[in-house]
C-alpha cells in the first residue's frame, strides 16, 4: 500500500507546474499563451529572465528528485530487492505529471528537467556526462531543442556503458527519453523545416 501512495504523491507532485505558478507570481495569468507556450525553464528565461529560468528548471528537477529519494527511505526495508523497481517508478510517476498534470488538464511541459531530476538519482555520473552533450549541441547549433533531444538520446546508452546501473535504469532511461522525443514533435517538424528558434539568433537580437 505504501509503495502506491508514494506512486501517486509523485505523480501529484510532478504535476505542480513550477513554470506556471513563477509566472503567475510576476503578473503572467497564462504562460501557455506566451513566448513558445511551453512552461519549462526555457520559456520562462525567455519570458522572465535567467533567475526565474533557474528556479524553474530547480523546481522542475526537484519535483521528481524529492519523491525518489522519500520511496528510497521508506521503503528501504519493505521493499527488499524491488526497491530499486519502486523507487524507479515513483521517478517516472513525477515525470509523466509533469508531462501530464492534473492540474493542467493534462497538458504539461516536455520533461526535459524533470527527467533530469529521476536520472540524478539513477545515475549522477551519466549527467554528467550528457549536461557535456547538451551543452556542446546547443553551443554548436543554437537549438535548445535540439540540445534536449541529443541529451535524450544519449542517457540510456550511458547508463547502460557507466558500471553499477541495473536494467531497470535502462530500461527507464529509455522510456523517458521516448517520452521526451514525442513530446518534442513539434520541434523535431520545425527543426527539419529550418524553423525553429535559435538561442543564438534571439542573444544577437537583444
Amino acid at each position: 500500500m505504501t509503495e502506491f501512495l508514494l506512486i501517486l504523491f509523485a505523480y501529484l507532485m510532478g504535476s505542480i507546474p513550477t513554470g506556471v505558478v513563477l509566472a503567475r507570481f510576476y503578473g503572467i495569468k497564462d504562460i501557455t499563451k506566451e513566448g513558445s507556450g511551453n512552461i519549462g525553464a526555457t520559456n520562462v528565461t525567455r519570458l522572465l529572465g535567467k533567475k526565474s529560468g533557474i528556479v524553474t528548471l530547480a523546481g522542475d528537477v526537484c519535483k521528481a528528485l524529492l519523491p525518489m529519494i522519500l520511496a528510497s527511505v521508506l521503503l528501504k526495508d519493505a521493499a527488499g530487492e524491488s526497491l530499486g523497481v519502486w523507487v524507479a517508478i515513483c521517478g517516472f510517476a513525477a515525470f509523466f505529471g509533469h508531462l501530464y498534470p492534473v492540474y493542467l488538464k493534462f497538458k504539461g511541459g516536455k520533461g526535459v528537467a524533470t527527467a533530469l531530476g529521476v536520472f540524478l538519482f539513477l545515475c549522477p555520473l551519466a549527467v554528467l556526462i550528457d549536461i557535456v552533450i547538451f551543452v556542446w549541441v546547443v553551443g554548436v547549433s543554437g537549438y535548445v531543442s535540439l540540445g534536449s533531444l541529443a541529451a535524450a538520446a544519449a542517457m540510456p546508452f550511458l547508463i547502460w556503458l557507466l558500471p553499477g546501473a541495473g536494467s531497470v535504469s535502462v530500461f527507464t532511461a529509455a522510456l523517458i527519453s521516448a517520452l521526451i522525443w514525442l513530446k518534442h514533435r513539434e520541434n523535431i517538424v520545425r527543426l527539419l523545416n529550418h524553423e525553429e528558434k535559435s538561442w543564438k539568433k534571439s542573444t544577437a537580437s537583444e
